[in-house]
């Protein structure tokens, strides 16, 4: 297996990304255990970290080519088309990936023989995603407020303030799914005094949230009849549903949206498992929203990059102990020590070791292990 003796930090390029996949107290932890560690020059801009402070806590400044030239590479989002030139046997890449939606970086990644290792499908035994986890809640935080801020007339609302106020009812606001990015969302929107809708297919699920429900919030068991109900009368709608690896499912058909009330917001969180609205395009934090049959479609791709500060250090908050296992013990030694890496591994030598990812991509699956050998 690759042998792996230096950590690379290349500069996101992917539109709109400010976030970076590593901060100086990471560097200086990878350093400490005898990793030389290259950060691509002005790669922490966005998110306020410049090169001094890198090159302070032992990190090699580098260019592009340098950095991606590392045994393991450490990013925040899925290669860019620009970076496929880079992809090869010999490197092992750690990155959120959400191959489903982006099946061309699949081919790329199976055609370079390279191995990945997906954050969102490293999956616990209690099957909650930790690497997942803070993005989804800063998502799901940013769903609500950007919804609040659509729905204002100025920004082509309907003109609704999300809490009303003292005699008028407060804007409706209706949640597909009580994970993570939907709870937080739920939970927003709840405290902001609007009136919530939070579905989900599991009642433990929302059994389980039940002591923390907050304000106008409703927890609803989620079937086809009941969306088809409760969506027309939506005022903000948010996506918020997760298959691991896998494609998001349509849960709100072309049909369902024509009939929500005009100027209505949509904000389809599941965009980048290619959406759970079946009107969502992706769109970018530059230009976040098209509109359709008169409902305003809000599908960032990497909504956590408007707020990289935050979201960077919580992203290295919990991947740092996974990077640091993997570059200090190789990749055999850390799936070992770390059972949860077996999931997140997407692909090896020209091989889809995903269940969930195979299916999206149409391929059949190896057995991680049976690469790893």
């Amino acid at each position: 297996m690759i042998s792996i003796s230096s950590v690379g930090i290349p500069r996101e390029i992917k539109r709109d990304e400010q976030r970076v996949a590593l901060t100086p107290d990471g560097v200086r932890e990878l350093v400490s255990v005898g990793l030389e560690v290259r950060v691509e020059h002005g790669a922490g801009a966005g998110a306020g970290i410049n090169d001094e402070a890198f090159a302070q806590a032992g990190a090699q400044l580098v260019d592009c080519q340098a950095a991606w030239e590392a045994h393991l590479v450490v990013k925040v989002k899925e290669p860019q088309e620009l970076e496929f030139q880079y992809l090869r046997p010999d490197l092992v890449l750690f990155t959120y990936l959400h191959l489903a939606a982006y099946p061309s970086v699949g081919k790329a990644l199976l055609s370079s023989g390279c191995t990945s290792i997906a954050y969102e499908t490293v999956q616990l035994e209690d099957g909650s995603l930790p690497l997942l986890a803070p993005m989804s809640e800063i998502a799901g935080r940013l769903a609500t407020q950007a919804g609040a801020y659509l729905l204002e007339r100025p920004h082509g609302g309907r003109g609704v303030l999300l809490g009303g106020c003292t005699g008028v009812k407060p804007a409706r606001v209706v949640v597909l799914g009580a994970g993570t990015v939907g709870w937080n969302a739920a939970r927003i929107a709840a405290a902001m005094d609007a009136e919530v809708l939070l579905l989900d297919r599991s009642p433990q699920r929302l059994r389980s949230l039940e002591a923390d429900r907050r304000g106008r919030l409703v927890s609803l068991v989620s079937s086809r009849g009941l969306i088809e109900r409760v969506v027309p009368t939506a005022d903000l709608l948010i996506g918020a549903v997760l298959t691991p690896g896998g494609r998001a499912p349509t849960l709100v058909d072309e049909q369902l949206v024509q009939q929500m009330k005009p100027g209505s917001v949509i904000v389809d969180v599941a965009i980048d498992q290619g959406g759970c609205i079946a009107t969502s395009e992706e769109t970018t934090h530059t230009d976040p929203v098209i509109e359709k049959f008169g409902v305003q479609h809000y599908a960032v791709g990497n909504m956590p990059g408007a707020v990289p500060f935050t979201s960077t250090e919580a992203l290295v908050s919990v991947t740092l102990p996974y990077i640091v296992t993997i570059a200090g013990r190789g990749l055999t030694e850390a799936v070992t020590e770390r059972p949860e890496l077996l999931s997140g591994l997407n692909t090896i030598e020209g091989s889809v070791c995903h269940p969930g990812v195979a299916k999206a991509l149409g391929l059949t699956p190896r057995h991680p292990m049976a690469c790893l050998r």
